[in-house]
């Protein structure tokens, strides 16, 4: 690392920070922080917080109270500044217009409006811009951004607990109620990362035996779209999925349209499923998704390699016999101790 990179990463290291502040709140947009600096010293820094909301580099260069001191200054920002208008204007305009000389970018957007063109923009307006500063760590923050833009799919996250024995569940009747093979903690937990992503994902059999919300009660956040795959439309109106008011796609292979809060999508169920799931969330504009079961529906995905993220939680008790729990061949990338439960993160 040269001695020039070893000055920006502090800043940059900063950027991400200020850009996770926006985890779960800026779709279709991506997280972007951005920090001002005048002789070593910040002098203003900002987040996107919202999609509409004003950019990164807006919230930073309105926070800087001394103005005549941008024309001497350094802008880090995460994600190279967009050179179109959307919901706001350019931003690569207001650095350029704000007399700012020197921009460090984390990494280039991959989203077709900007690609480059923000960074062309400004260099063609004399401003010095350096990009690649933690650049891996800025792609790895945005992973759901670039994965939906470049792969053309969701990012997708699974997420299971299981008994020490390696059940999901017991074997039961649909009037009884699930096996609880986790803790409280665990659950708070989950309901927060249900805030974080665009949608959250079951099969039937789930839905009828279990008749959840699949919402965020236990945090404070965005609800996101809840999906269940019903190949033949077994659920009866009663299900709470369909009757609640809340949005709710349903993935079949008989009917589409749209009836209330419920819309049903039809797709094939062959081989291709896990495919087809993602290629009909990608063209309703979902960047994440996250698989919450049952058993099958998570092997169709570990099957097709269509996963990115893993979440095991690894409950304290045995249950003997039941329903086993998918198979995914991965090595954790980290253990969370919660408590008498064990979180394995895995990651592709």
């Amino acid at each position: 690392m040269t001695t020039e990179s070893n000055i920006h990463t502090p800043f940059m290291q900063r950027c991400l920070q200020l850009a996770e502040c926006g985890r779960g709140l800026t779709y279709p947009n991506p997280m972007v922080g951005c920090v001002i600096v005048c002789d070593g010293v910040i002098i203003g820094e900002g987040y996107h917080v919202r999609a509409g909301m004003p950019h990164a580099e807006v919230n930073a260069i309105r926070s800087v109270r001394r103005r005549e001191l941008l024309s001497r200054s350094t802008l880090y920002v995460s994600l190279e500044p967009c050179a179109h208008f959307g919901r706001t204007p350019p931003c690569a305009g207001l650095i350029i217009d704000s007399h700012i000389p020197h921009v460090v970018v984390g990494c280039v957007d991959s989203f077709a409006q900007v690609s480059g063109r923000g960074i062309r923009m400004l260099t063609e307006a004399g401003v010095k811009v350096e990009v690649g500063i933690l650049s891996d760590e800025a792609r790895r923050l945005n992973g759901r951004f670039f994965t939906f833009n470049e792969l053309h799919r969701p990012y997708v996250v699974l997420k299971w607990a299981q008994s020490l024995d390696g059940f999901i569940d017991e074997m039961r009747d649909i009037s009884t109620p699930p096996a609880w093979l986790t803790n409280g903690l665990s659950r708070t937990m989950v309901h927060r990362q249900r805030t974080q992503e665009q949608a959250i994902m079951v099969g039937t059999n789930t839905a009828l035996f279990d008749d959840p919300q699949l919402t965020a009660r236990l945090w404070h956040g965005n609800q996101p779209l809840r999906v269940v795959l019903d190949n033949r439309l077994r659920l009866p109106a009663s299900t709470r999925l369909l009757a609640d008011g809340g949005r709710t796609l349903v993935i079949n292979s008989i009917r589409q349209c749209t009836e209330g809060n419920v819309e049903y999508a039809r797709t094939d169920f062959g081989s291709n499923l896990a495919h087809n799931v993602a290629e009909l969330l990608y063209e309703r504009g979902i960047q994440s998704v996250v698989v919450e079961g049952g058993r099958r529906t998570l092997q169709t995905f570990i099957d097709a390699g269509l996963w990115d993220e893993a979440y095991v939680y690894y409950g304290s008790r045995t249950l003997t016999e039941g329903i086993e729990a998918p198979r995914l061949r991965a090595t954790p990338a980290e253990i969370r101790t919660l408590g008498e439960v064990r979180l394995a993160v895995f990651k592709r």
